[in-house]
């Protein structure tokens, strides 16, 4: 029995049947914006390896931090211990984020960052003697993770995880705002959400956002102006504002943070994903020294203090050096202009696809292009034209997506775009 066949058999994908699985693609090297396949074919990624492999793949600066890091250290528990490359780390990243932004908590996955930062909000409020500010508020079309505290605030009913709804905490949902830009805003675009946290800021804890850009959930698009007056409702009654940056951070939306579109600080954010440029999985929660402040203030709890969390790879040496040399990399990089060519380039490509009879929609924001078809697509098959003409795209739903690596060129990406409308002039 091969390897493939033995996989086949015995491996889990996400979001697949072991009974009934659809195609996968055995990957036996990658370089640069390429995946080559075991039989050869070469492909352009234009999914970033879900949105993490910034740099692209086989990235010289990136293999040298972690052969460097690996002959001192590979990994040593971060329980009364610690490490420079975590420090280092942390340094940049407070450097980076919003300016009120104080403490670090690193962790495995952006959805266990996602469950800390929950623990965060929910540890502020018991610390200040209100255990009833235990629910969060979030909008519909989210998603924020896998696991069951991120669950519980993605999206109820079009989300991934309604087969759960029986068993997550009842977190609280308010409509998305339809506009998709400041020009659109009109007060009518608050109101749902205003309504809901009016009713129910005695027992909410906090709000969690993804900012500007909603991902796994649908790709969609919202005006910044909802994310400013979120901000000033949650200071007007006193609900914590969690910012989920794992997919929008490190510059795919055009800078650095997404929230920064809006100029507002957050008391608690998450990142993940490009953190380490695609190499190994890392995330961290951040907060505010208020925040932190009040996870600490005096009680009765013998736990009082204690941020009750703590994984076994928590700021594994590896992954912190590694994403100390992709931060640094990226700031030396003319990332922004990149990303603007990019977002340019998508636009002016992807714009007529709107004339296609299966498209319903066209979106692009920074180094991110959508087509949202009319019906769902057939996964299996439209991979099978995508590939045929030399791309790689992982479509969901109705959506016909790419977030390619920053390092494409524009040859390289003409030809991404141009495989995504063939395919969509075949379905």
């Amino acid at each position: 029995m091969s390897w493939l066949d033995f996989e086949s058999q015995h491996v889990w994908h996400p979001y697949a049947s072991m009974l009934n699985p659809g195609p996968v693609y055995p990957v036996k090297r990658a370089e640069g914006v390429f995946l080559e396949f075991e039989d050869g074919t070469r492909v352009i990624d234009g999914m970033s390896s879900w949105w993490c492999a910034i740099h692209g793949y086989n990235v010289p600066e990136l293999n040298a931090a972690l052969l460097e890091q690996s002959s001192k250290m590979s990994h040593v528990m971060f329980g009364g211990l610690t490490h420079k490359p975590a420090a280092e780390l942390a340094k940049r990243l407070l450097s980076l984020a919003p300016a009120n932004m104080s403490h670090v908590f690193f962790s495995d996955s952006g959805s266990v960052s996602v469950e800390v930062a929950i623990k965060m909000a929910l540890q502020y409020w018991q610390a200040k003697s209100c255990p009833e500010k235990h629910r969060l508020l979030t909008i519909r079309s989210g998603y924020h993770g896998d696991t069951f505290g991120a669950m519980s605030v993605c999206d109820p009913e079009s989300g991934m995880h309604h087969l759960f709804s029986g068993v997550l905490a009842q977190q609280l949902f308010a409509d998305r705002p339809a506009a998709t830009n400041d020009d659109e805003w009109d007060e009518s675009q608050i109101a749902a959400f205003e309504s809901r946290i009016k009713t129910h800021h005695h027992e909410l804890a906090a709000v969690i956002l993804e900012p500007i850009v909603q991902g796994a959930g649908g790709m969609r698009f919202y005006a910044p102006e909802f994310l400013r007056r979120v901000r000033l409702l949650c200071d007007e009654y006193d609900v914590l504002l969690i910012i989920d940056e794992i997919a929008t951070g490190f510059g795919r939306t055009g800078t650095m943070f997404a929230c920064e579109q809006a100029g507002i600080n957050p008391d608690i954010m998450c990142v993940g994903k490009a953190l380490t440029g695609g190499y190994l999985s890392l995330a961290a929660t951040l907060c505010s020294a208020a925040v932190c402040g009040g996870i600490h203030a005096d009680s009765n709890d013998e736990q009082s203090g204690v941020l009750m969390h703590g994984p076994t790879f928590m700021a594994n040496p590896l992954a912190c050096a590694v994403a100390v040399a992709s931060i640094d990399l990226l700031l030396a990089s003319a990332w922004q202009q990149r990303v603007l060519d990019i977002e340019v380039q998508l636009k002016e490509e992807l714009e007529p696809c709107r004339g296609f009879d299966s498209v319903a929609d066209v979106r692009v924001k920074g180094a991110i292009g959508v087509l949202e078809m009319k019906e769902s697509v057939d996964v299996a098959n439209v991979q099978r034209l995508l590939i045929e003409q030399g791309v790689w795209l992982r479509p969901f739903g109705k959506l016909l997506y790419t977030m390619p690596p920053f390092v494409i060129r524009p040859a390289q990406l003409g030809t991404l775009t141009s495989a995504m409308k063939q395919v969509c002039g075949q379905i």
